[in-house]
Order: structure tokens, then C-alpha cells, then sequence
């Protein structure tokens, strides 16, 4: 069974580690997402040794079904936030 960590949670585990302040560590880690939201929406991709790669992933439009009624749905053009997760995270 896996356990989500909350943003809060993340935020103390990383304070403790790093032996600072919950504030500091919150502001750090806002820092980091913000700054992979960031590039990612500027078409490149946030490469973390010994992590992974976070990159912006097109997906085209396509025709769905409605799970409900089984009806064709049209579902539009989008862009997501893809991650790779790299060897050393793999094993």
C-alpha cells in the first residue's frame, strides 16, 4: 500500500533534514515548484540528477466516450506535466 505525503508533511520532513525553519523549508520548496511550472510552460524540461525529468507533454485532440450514456465526446487539445523518473530512482 503507498502513503501520500501531503505538501505540509513534505514541507517538515524537509525542515527536520535540513535543520531549519518550517518556513524557510516552505518557501524553498514553493521556490522549486514554481520555478519547474515555470520552465516547463516555456517548452523546456527540469532534468533533477539521481530524480527525474519534468517536461510539458502535448496531447492531441481525440474523440471519447461518455461513460455514462456511451456517446462520442469530443476532448480537446491540451498541454500536461510529464515526469520521467530516472535509473536511480527506478531501482
Amino acid at each position: 500500500m503507498s502513503k501520500r505525503l501531503s505538501k505540509s508533511e513534505l514541507i517538515q520532513r524537509a525542515a527536520d533534514v535540513a535543520d531549519c525553519r518550517t518556513v524557510t523549508a516552505a518557501a524553498v520548496i514553493d521556490a522549486a515548484l514554481a520555478e519547474i511550472i515555470r520552465a516547463t510552460s516555456d517548452g523546456a524540461s527540469v532534468q533533477i540528477q539521481g530524480f527525474g525529468t519534468f517536461s510539458a507533454r502535448s496531447r492531441a485532440a481525440r474523440t471519447g466516450r461518455n461513460p455514462r450514456t456511451g456517446e462520442p465526446v469530443e476532448i480537446k487539445a491540451s498541454t500536461t506535466l510529464g515526469f520521467k523518473a530516472s535509473k536511480a530512482l527506478k531501482a
